[in-house]
């Protein structure tokens, strides 16, 4: 059974935490991600949940609280974004190397300097290689469905690490959508309670966080990359459950128009949504262009992206944040490093859009839908990165 609500995508974050028998939450407000945090701590007072609430005084803080409340067996959450989550970076590192499966919401938002408090990807590409497993939703019901099924994810035996579910600052995290959400006894046995493989038990010593040199830390971080290896055994198995559920399915990526098209964007978050309306808007005018659509970013779906890419001749990758100095953003560079491993060959380009929150309109879009087809047309990339939406 299920209800619709009208929620933001903030919102949808929470009331997915509300319905997750979440045992801890620690956090520290920032904008746009606050609001997450802040509908909880009503749900607390109100006596909703049965949840402790840490109020902390910085987000490392409040990443430091979450770590150490995860090794004792709880079910943590906490939300960031921005200057936050930088600040986190340390913890972030301590939170997957001692495989804790803790979920945090991330309302994206760029980064200082010059202050902006808009959406783009800077926090968390920021991030990227920290270990975690890294979800970008589109709308506030992916957001709200992704956050129920990232606490399964993380908790898995196999996979025991932490979950980010990304949502662009302001678009998403601000807008109020319909979000179609279960009814808490559906909710609650499709999460069950956390079990723990390992805890902090004072009558069961064990060492957490020990010293590790030369001896054993390679092996460790290995094990992490085994662990991420796992991750989409994990996510496939909890998507088929949550689809019977529900009737809504997710996977590592969501394609538009593919079926023969000749060329194609491929983005995260919410601008995936205003490129399906244009290609849809595109191919009623015979044009044969497409969308691919990761929603997950880490561990990175390469087969899968390939495989969507197949039959394309051209595709333009956009990147909501900037890798300086690099040849490409980090989802372009990922992007052509699958397809190079893959042994396929294929035009591409990469253009960066929207920092600080500008807005990339439909017609923007069109433009790169049309100079992808051109790309497909002459095989000739006249600019491998190029930056669109920049005032002359």
């Amino acid at each position: 059974m299920s209800r619709v609500m009208g929620l933001t995508g903030d919102e949808a974050i929470a009331y997915a935490v509300k319905q997750s028998n979440v045992d801890v939450v620690a956090a520290y407000p920032i904008t746009p991600q606050t609001i997450i945090v802040e509908a909880f701590s009503e749900y607390v007072h109100n006596g909703e949940v049965n949840t402790e609430f840490v109020c902390v005084e910085s987000e490392h803080s409040a990443m430091s609280a979450c770590i150490g409340s995860s090794l004792t067996g709880a079910r943590v959450f906490t939300a960031s974004s921005s200057q936050g989550l930088a600040l986190m970076h340390e913890m972030l590192y301590i939170a997957s190397g001692l495989r804790c499966p803790i979920v945090m919401g991330v309302a994206n938002r760029a980064l200082s300097a010059p202050i902006n408090i808009h959406g783009d990807h800077s926090d968390m590409m920021g991030s990227r290689d920290c270990g975690w497993i890294q979800i970008y939703g589109e709308n506030a019901q992916e957001a709200y469905d992704w956050t129920l099924q990232a606490f399964r994810i993380a908790e898995d035996s196999n996979v025991l690490l932490p979950v980010t579910v990304n949502i662009d600052g302001f678009i998403l995290s601000h807008s109020l959508e319909g979000v179609e959400v279960l009814e808490d006894g559906d909710a609650a046995r499709f999460l069950s309670t956390r079990k723990p493989v390992l805890t902090i038990d004072p009558s069961k010593p064990i060492t957490v966080g020990a010293l590790c040199l030369t001896d054993y830390y390679f092996e460790m971080k290995c094990q992490q990359a085994e662990a991420l290896k796992e991750t989409p055994k994990a996510i496939d198995q909890v998507s088929r459950e949550y689809e019977s559920l529900t009737g809504r399915r997710y996977s590592f990526i969501e394609t538009y128009g593919l079926e023969d098209a000749q060329a194609a964007i491929l983005c995260l978050g919410s601008t995936a949504g205003t490129a399906k309306a244009v290609a849809k808007n595109l191919r009623s005018r015979g044009k044969k262009v497409g969308v691919i659509k990761p929603w997950l970013y880490r561990p990175f779906p390469a087969k899968e992206i390939v495989k969507a890419a197949e039959n394309l001749e051209a595709l333009a990758v956009l990147d909501r944040a900037c890798s300086f100095g690099a040849l490409y953003g980090a989802l372009g560079n990922d992007v052509v490093s699958a397809l190079y491993q893959e042994g396929k060959k294929l035009n591409v380009f990469n253009v960066v859009y929207g920092l600080g929150g500008r807005d990339i309109a439909p017609f923007d879009i069109e433009a790169i839908f049309k100079e992808a087809l051109e790309v497909a047309e002459t095989g000739l990339v006249k600019e491998p990165l190029k930056f669109v939406g920049v005032r002359e």
